[in-house]
C-alpha cells in the first residue's frame, strides 16, 4: 500500500534549485494527526505546488529566453498527472 502524503511534504524538482513543501487545503477534511491529507486533486501549480526556486530546464521556454539574456527565472511548476495509475 502506498504511503499517505500530507500537507508539508517536501518535494523536489530535478530542474529546480530548491525544495518546496506541499500545500493541502483542508477542504476534504481528511486528516492525519490534525494535518490535511493530500489526494489526486492537490496538484495545482501556485496553489498546492509552490515554485522550486530558479528553473534550469532548457525545455522551459521562459528559461530558454532568459538563458539567451543570461538571466535566471523563477520555476513555475508544470504538472502532468496520470489519473489512471495509482499514486
Amino acid at each position: 500500500m502506498p504511503l499517505q502524503v500530507c500537507m508539508g511534504a517536501m518535494m523536489q524538482c530535478t530542474f529546480g534549485v530548491a525544495p518546496s513543501s506541499l500545500v493541502v487545503l483542508p477542504t476534504n477534511r481528511v486528516m492525519t494527526d490534525n494535518v490535511p491529507d493530500a489526494n489526486i486533486m492537490d496538484h495545482i501549480p501556485l496553489v498546492n505546488i509552490m515554485p522550486f526556486g530558479m528553473c534550469m530546464s532548457p525545455a522551459n521556454p521562459t528559461v530558454a529566453a532568459a538563458t539567451a539574456a543570461a538571466m535566471g527565472v523563477p520555476a513555475i511548476p508544470a504538472i502532468a498527472v496520470d489519473r489512471h495509475r495509482a499514486m
